[in-house]
């Protein structure tokens, strides 16, 4: 059976996504991410724009300006629902540790 799409999201994509809450230029991306990891993620610019480029034909994300080859952009709501889908899931994983790990 295929998986769906974005029905679970990479670190990469997560990150991504977690980055575009604010308006966000693609090569700030990469630096954010390190950033917010303290650089235990780390995007390189041909995934980053790949992933760019297939959250935008899913709607997740919008390009909002263009300055010469500099591209910003933002989440979308469809992003923001993924995004909290993904948080959930996680924390739904790190219940399920604590619960099996406490029995044993």
């Amino acid at each position: 059976m295929a998986r769906e799409k974005f029905q679970t999201l990479t670190e990469q994509m997560f990150y991504v996504l977690l980055c575009l809450q604010e308006e966000c230029y693609g090569m700030d991306i990469m630096e954010k991410v390190s950033a917010m990891t303290d650089r235990r993620v780390a995007i390189g610019p041909g995934t980053l724009y790949n992933l760019l480029e297939q959250f935008q034909k899913a709607g997740m994300i919008q390009e909002t300006r263009v300055e010469g080859r500099k591209r910003c952009y933002r989440i979308t709501p469809e992003g923001i629902e993924a995004l909290e889908r993904e948080y959930q899931r996680l924390l739904t994983l790190a219940s399920d540790y604590s619960r099996y790990k406490g029995g044993h």
